[in-house]
């Protein structure tokens, strides 16, 4: 079955750096998009960042763009978030999702927690 497990996480001080990354198993990793998605507490879903399948195409959340770069290595089955000049605000549950075309998402791992806090 489609497993998804993030690693990575932890406490950093604003404007610090973290490196996410999400290991996958029980499909074939290099034939979909990939998503990282977050939540805040008490609050929605929000994407984060999506990459293609071969990894030539990026999307990023307003939110984000200019400060993480998503990425991946299809020969290790694994999904990476950089994370550099991180804010409060990016103090959230982050998520791993394989993607379904370019535009959404279905298996979502359990999560790694980020805290950015003084």
């Amino acid at each position: 079955q489609v497993l998804l497990v993030e690693s990575g996480g932890g406490l950093v001080q604003p404007g610090g750096s973290l490196r996410l990354s999400c290991a996958a198993s029980g499909f074939t990793f290099s034939s979909y998009w990939m998503y990282w998605v977050r939540q805040a507490p008490g609050k929605g879903l929000e994407w984060v960042s999506r990459i293609s399948d071969s990894g030539s195409m990026r999307d990023y959340a307003d939110s984000v763009n200019g400060r993480f770069t998503v990425s991946r290595d299809n020969a290790k089955n694994t999904l990476y978030l950089q994370m550099n000049s991180l804010k409060p605000e990016d103090t959230a549950l982050y998520y791993c999702a394989r993607g379904v075309l370019r535009y959404n998402y279905d298996y979502r791992g359990q999560g790694t927690q980020v805290t950015v806090s003084s």
